[in-house]
């Protein structure tokens, strides 16, 4: 494998911004860069994703390496040392928007799978430059998976080098109240959504949340409310919505997330909706995913062969044998 090629490599991918649904750069990039190190297929699908595929000489399993071509954007307002699509190289690092997540993961599976040797290669390494992750965890690796059946698949996810077996999943609850709307110089002919909001935002907050000894606790994070109407002039406000952003740990599932919102006895006076929220997203092809924003938390056992398999690899490399679980979402949700 050559470092200097594969450092150029990932710079190219940063120069590239890729927000999701916006990632056609990085993927042709990706696409020539399999074609130029002899992938035995490389194809670009409907859904944005590029994917390539080493061939053994021999018959065996399918081992799929998933890296997301999506960033996120460069908030207004926060400063950069450097510009964030430079690329650039400094103080032993490549610097950059998606350099860690993770443009420099995607470079390092598609140069590694390239340099491994066919002759003694049983089965198949697929790598998978996957979009939209940022936006809908998984719904774009779901196509690769359908033609591309893995047996064993590693999401290339920053870890300082570290395994990681799991990772908490993630759930967008919405919540909507309806009220009665009145002229504001007259409140009490209405029900002010509003207030009927901040007493269902009290008992979400109050709410006990579970915790894992790997993953740490659940978390319920109010991310947004809005009233109807807005700007409310001299209206007392209808509906009220708010969403929550909720971190989810290994079992749970939908019902157990909405049910101790949905049933709080302290809240059976308010028109209470309690759903999960459903998101659309177009991948850069025109393709439209529609999907339930619900990406459950997912846990592999230490004693896992994979993972002891894993192990005995870093171990060979002299590195960390310890392992860990990520506290955000990823790929590995679906």
């Amino acid at each position: 494998m050559h470092t200097d090629r594969l450092i150029s490599f990932t710079r190219a991918l940063v120069q590239r911004p890729g927000l999701s649904g916006e990632e056609a750069q990085v993927a042709a990039r990706v696409e020539e860069e399999m074609r130029a190190l002899g992938f035995d297929t490389v194809d670009a699908d409907a859904y944005g994703n590029v994917v390539g595929v080493i061939n053994g000489a021999q018959p065996g399993k399918t081992l799929l390496f998933d890296a997301h071509t999506d960033t996120v954007g460069i908030s207004p307002g926060v400063p950069w040392d450097r510009d964030p699509f430079s690329g650039a190289v400094a103080d032993g690092a490549i610097h950059g928007r998606g350099a860690a997540d993770m443009k420099g993961a995607l470079a390092a599976m598609v140069h590694a799978a390239a340099a491994v040797d066919r002759s003694t290669l049983r089965g198949r390494v697929v790598v998978s430059a996957s979009t939209l992750e940022e936006v809908l965890e998984g719904v774009a690796l779901e196509k690769v998976m359908e033609r591309y059946p893995p047996d064993f698949v590693v999401i290339g996810e920053a870890s300082n080098l570290t395994l990681v077996r799991g990772g908490r999943g993630r759930a967008e609850i919405h919540l909507e109240t309806v009220g009665r709307p009145s002229h504001s110089s007259a409140p009490q002919q209405g029900r002010n959504a509003v207030l009927d909001m901040m007493r269902v935002i009290a008992v979400v907050e109050a709410l006990p949340l579970p915790d894992h000894p790997l993953m740490g606790p659940a978390i319920n994070a109010l991310t947004d409310i809005i009233s109807d109407p807005y700007p409310g002039h001299s209206v007392i406000p209808s509906i009220c919505r708010a969403t929550y952003d909720r971190r989810l740990l290994p079992g749970e599932t939908s019902d157990d997330v909405l049910a101790p919102i949905a049933g709080a006895p302290e809240l059976t006076d308010i028109k209470l909706n309690a759903t999960i929220g459903t998101g659309e997203y177009a991948a850069f092809t025109g393709h439209l995913f529609a999907k339930e924003k619900f990406f459950p938390a997912w846990l592999l056992p230490e004693e896992d062969p994979f993972v002891q398999t894993a192990l005995s690899a870093l171990a060979g490399a002299n590195l960390a044998t310890t392992t860990t679980a990520y506290r955000f979402c990823t790929n590995a949700a679906y």
